[in-house]
């Protein structure tokens, strides 16, 4: 599966909020300071991995309905991806 700018710019935005992390830690910020902002990059990191998992199965299902193939296991292992992921 080939990755869009847009995927890569989140993960992008979300390794400078680990690094952002990173510095307030060093500069001793307060213990809320950094989970909050701990909490927001897991946050974004839980919104990518749904892009990447309903882009690919939309793209999945796209190719399987053209081939006149079936579908309904592609949505079960996207769904379980996701599952797993949490």
């Amino acid at each position: 599966m080939e990755y869009d700018k847009s995927v890569k710019n989140r993960l992008r935005r979300i390794e400078g909020q680990i690094k952002g992390v990173l510095g307030m830690m060093e500069q001793g910020k307060d213990c809320r300071e950094i989970i909050t902002q701990l909490s927001a990059a897991r946050n974004a990191l839980d919104r990518t991995m749904g892009v990447i998992v309903s882009t690919n199965l939309e793209h999945c299902v796209r190719v399987n309905v053209e081939k006149g193939e079936d579908t309904e296991h592609l949505v079960k292992e996207a769904v379980e991806l996701l599952i797993k992921s949490r």
